[in-house]
């Protein structure tokens, strides 16, 4: 007769439990998604995002403020224009919504800054490239690309992530960036960006949702784990020094099987459909407040080193600073 393996053993109470616990959320690893809206006055709850708001550029500030006072370290921004075209100029005019945002969180804390570099937010289609003949042209979407990566800098952001899923992308941006100067400015690949349905929210909140078709061209196919993988070694040849899954929830094999795969620093974005579905669920009942903890540790389980969620603020702000 075999001998009984006694696991209980491991976990026989919350102080064995804390001694033995393999995965572990750390505070300054969560990045707080936050959006800034040239046309607001104030701040305005996001409808399908409960408790996320949009801000007006001043009630940013006091915001940001806020954040590094409960410890938040890092913020990604997403910038809702006043002024919309085709080629999504105002994504790299100087005084543009995210440049000026940039400029604000660098005077006024010392937050890390990440900002989203993309064209959906900008342009008049609410597709993330410059449109022609009803399809994408990629290599002129790269163009403005680096028109919007160099703006950032200019601006003094820490971190650009560019979410357009254009092929080359990163190579364009890194090529810009050296040629004028900024080789410390680390780019955050979407090296894995999904067609998924969980963007829905996020595109009421930052009134990007394409006015026809859909991103499939260019967004990858969630039946497609191999090629998610070619993606991301593509990125990391080009010069990324941070790659990124997303969604995160559906696609925590994506994650596992990359970090295993490449060992480079990985994010994950829990994205906009996750938060809403996990906080009416919490604030329904259905669900206990400490699924947020679950879900968080299970990315960082898989192997992200950052994670960008909604939840980072509420999660920080109730586990003190680290």
């Amino acid at each position: 007769m075999y001998p009984i393996i006694r696991m209980r053993r491991y976990r026989k109470d919350s102080n064995i439990r804390s001694l033995f616990k393999e995965s572990e959320i750390r505070p300054e690893k969560l990045i707080m998604p936050v959006f800034v809206d040239e046309t607001e006055k104030d701040k305005k709850e996001i409808p399908s995002m409960p408790d996320i708001y949009r801000y007006s550029l001043s009630a940013y500030e006091n915001y940001i403020k806020y954040l590094e006072e409960i410890g938040v370290k890092s913020i990604i921004l997403f910038g809702i224009p006043a002024h919309k075209d085709e080629t999504g100029s105002s994504s790299y005019d100087s005084n543009g919504i995210i440049q000026k945002a940039i400029r604000t969180a660098k005077q006024n804390t010392d937050l890390n800054v990440i900002a989203d570099l993309c064209l959906c937010e900008y342009t008049s289609t609410g597709h993330c490239g410059i449109i022609e003949n009803g399809y994408v042209n990629n290599d002129k979407t790269l163009e403005i690309y680096q028109k919007e990566a160099l703006s950032y800098a200019d601006a003094g952001v820490d971190i650009i992530a560019p979410s357009g899923m254009m092929d080359g992308q990163v190579k364009a941006i890194r090529e810009v960036l050296d040629k004028n100067g900024y080789t410390d400015k680390l780019i955050m690949a979407y090296s894995s960006k999904f067609a998924s349905g969980f963007y829905g929210p996020f595109r009421d909140a930052a009134e990007s949702a394409p006015q026809f078709g859909d991103r499939k061209s260019y967004q990858m196919d969630y039946h497609n784990g191999d090629e998610a993988l070619r993606e991301i070694e593509l990125d990391i040849k080009e010069g990324a020094d941070i790659v990124m899954v997303k969604p995160a929830l559906a696609y925590l094999d994506i994650i596992s099987r990359a970090k295993r795969l490449f060992n480079m620093p990985m994010a994950t974005y829990s994205v906009s459909g996750e938060y809403t579905m996990i906080k009416n669920a919490v604030k329904s009942g259905y669900l206990g407040e400490n699924i947020v903890d679950e879900v968080l540790t299970a990315f960082f389980r898989a192997g992200s080193d950052l994670v960008i969620s909604y939840f980072a603020e509420d999660y920080i702000k109730s586990h003190g600073k680290h």
